[in-house]
């Protein structure tokens, strides 16, 4: 026999169909329902409430093979033979991550098509793969973040088994896994939670409508066990989490900690227990520290977070785009800020914001390692009008420039998937809805969006349009391109230099300086006793080393070192040993 739980607070009867039986549900304390039928793994099965005739899939189903509107299967998270019986993870301190979407990143679209790329990811030089949502959603394609299936993987992507062999096969090479997750809000269509019970409450004020009801004790299990299953049972290596700034928690500071905090607790847990480390990773646009700052302290405990100010600052500098949230960036005086502090906005004022944002991070107590940054990831390709990469948006020269600062920063560096090659594709928003009402207003939806950014939307897509989705594939044609070839083995030479200097890797940011002359275009930043030289400017430039330049570890372009100044060729980065391996003395501004 087999049993099934539930929780469905607001049924007065709840009926199991497995397989072509019928077993009557016992209801038990706190609003749990209990069921016990012969249904084997295999078995579809579902729950009928009061005097409904619908069969609900089951809001903890494993496996949902006929979509979000059709009845779960009985699945075996133990009858799956594993070989990574030997893997001890890796540590978030010196990774490299790489971001990826399943469907798009491999011609299959698929966990079988990306694990034929897998080693691409190797030569690279990568740690850890951080893969976008994979969670049961309605329509075929999208990019996830519409999941209603939180503990079924997507079958069109693989199902739960084919996500297992991509996760093992991963752990094969070497790569660790992260996986984004979302526990802000629900998709909007296919969604069955509020049937059950309050699982949702309004979420006036979001963009997503209804929001996950944190006030509901059973429900806050609902997300931890969530949390605990991929990384129990898929051996999943870590997780993001994503907009945390939108999880409304009623019940943190009224003698119960932040979910955050209390899920942190549980993974730490479950760590120790497996023997291998799980960081959890936000996103948050609050820029507040007290994600990563210890519980012990009052903080969440988190392992790390996104840091978009980083991003800004370097995406604004190297394109010159000043519309909407890039206005306070784009100089080096901001590079030099946020290279410093991690955050520009720590309680300063923000003009996009029309307020003063963000606290400032305690630099002695805060590793660099815990803010990962990027030049570009699926938000900002993928939110804007056409779903432009940079490689659109400034010149090969100033990429290879954002590419050398990237992985140098004293931040955990993170990819979006082809940027190391310069991949001309395309990301834009795709979307598969089946309902014609939702279909209908996503365009509109997002074209008053896009406006009000300031950005051209000619060129935009409908993300109903199976074209949206197919133009976001990888063209896997083009690392073998002279033009992309070139931009790939930068990355590679970056990434293998990062590994193999420690002082790249260093995260303690009081010692991280920088020079900088915002009038002539040039800018140095000091790791130790290297410098990583940038001139901007579209003429060469004599940039100061402050102190006798020893070696030139990597250039973009051409560079004669002379004494302690380097002369850079227009727009062009490069890594130099400083012969005295001394750091500079003087702080950054």
């Amino acid at each position: 026999m087999t049993t099934f739980l539930v929780w469905a607070p607001a049924a007065r009867r709840v009926q199991l169909r497995a397989g072509r039986r019928s077993a009557r549900a016992v209801r038990a304390p706190g609003g749990w329902w209990t069921a016990h039928a012969p249904a084997p793994p295999g078995t579809d099965y579902g729950w009928q409430l009061d005097d409904s005739p619908d069969v609900l899939p089951d809001p903890r189903a494993a496996w949902l093979p006929h979509g979000v509107e059709g009845r779960a299967r009985v699945y075996d998270h133990a009858a799956f033979e594993w070989t990574d019986a030997a893997w001890t993870g890796r540590p978030l301190a010196g990774a490299v991550l790489y971001e990826l979407h399943v469907g798009t990143f491999s011609p299959e679209g698929t966990f079988d098509g990306a694990i034929g790329r897998l080693d691409h990811l190797t030569r690279l030089g990568v740690t850890h793969v951080e893969v976008l949502p994979v969670n049961a959603l309605a329509g075929e394609w999208n990019w996830g973040y519409d999941g209603v299936g939180w503990f079924a993987v997507h079958q069109p992507l693989g199902g739960p088994d084919g996500f297992k062999r991509f996760v093992d096969a991963c752990h094969a090479r070497g790569l660790a896994v992260l996986l984004d997750v979302v526990y802000n809000h629900v998709g909007p269509s296919g969604n069955h939670l509020p049937r059950f019970g309050p699982y949702l409450t309004d979420g006036a004020g979001t963009a997503w409508g209804d929001v996950v009801n944190l006030g509901e004790p059973s429900v806050r299990r609902y997300v931890i066990d969530n949390a605990l299953m991929w990384l129990r049972d898929y051996h999943l290596d870590g997780l993001r989490l994503d907009a945390v700034h939108a999880l409304v928690d009623p019940l943190a500071g009224r003698g119960h900690p932040h979910l955050l905090a209390e899920l942190s607790a549980a993974v730490e847990r479950l760590s120790g227990e497996l023997g291998r480390p799980l960081p959890l990773i936000a996103e948050s646009d609050l820029n507040d520290p007290i994600l990563i700052e210890p519980r012990a302290d009052g903080g969440y405990g988190l392992d790390g977070q996104w840091d978009d100010d980083v991003h800004h600052a370097l995406h604004a500098l190297l394109t010159g785009e000043r519309q909407g949230y890039y206005a306070d960036f784009g100089s080096l005086t901001v590079l030099a800020k946020v290279v410093r502090d991690a955050f520009l906005h720590d309680g300063r004022f923000s003009s996009f914001r029309g307020r003063p944002h963000g606290r400032p991070i305690d630099r002695a107590r805060t590793p660099g390692h815990r803010f990962v940054v990027c030049l570009q990831n699926h938000d900002q390709v993928g939110n804007r009008a056409a779903g432009e990469r940079l490689t659109e948006l400034t010149t090969p020269a100033r990429q290879r420039i954002g590419a050398v600062l990237l992985l140098t920063l004293p931040f955990t560096p993170m990819l979006w998937m082809g940027e190391e090659w310069a991949a001309s594709t395309r990301w834009p928003y795709f979307t598969s809805h089946p309902d014609p009402v939702l279909a209908a207003a996503i365009g509109p939806g997002r074209l008053a969006e896009f406006e009000r950014h300031g950005w051209d939307t000619s060129s935009m897509l409908d993300p109903q349009d199976p074209a949206a989705f197919r133009t976001a594939r990888l063209d896997w044609t083009e690392p073998e391109r002279p033009e992309h070839a070139r931009m790939l083995e930068l990355y590679r030479r970056l990434i293998a230099l990062r590994a193999a200097e420690p002082e790249l890797r260093d995260g303690d940011l009081t010692a991280v300086a920088s020079g900088f002359d915002e009038a002539a275009g040039w800018f140095v930043l000091h790791r130790g006793a290297l410098r990583v030289a940038v001139n901007l400017a579209g003429e060469p430039r004599r940039v100061p080393l402050s102190g006798p330049a020893g070696q030139l570890l990597l250039a973009t372009g051409p560079v004669a070192l002379d004494g302690a100044v380097a002369e850079l060729g227009a727009e062009t980065a490069a890594v130099v040993r400083t012969a005295s391996g001394h750091p500079l003395a003087t702080p950054a501004a």
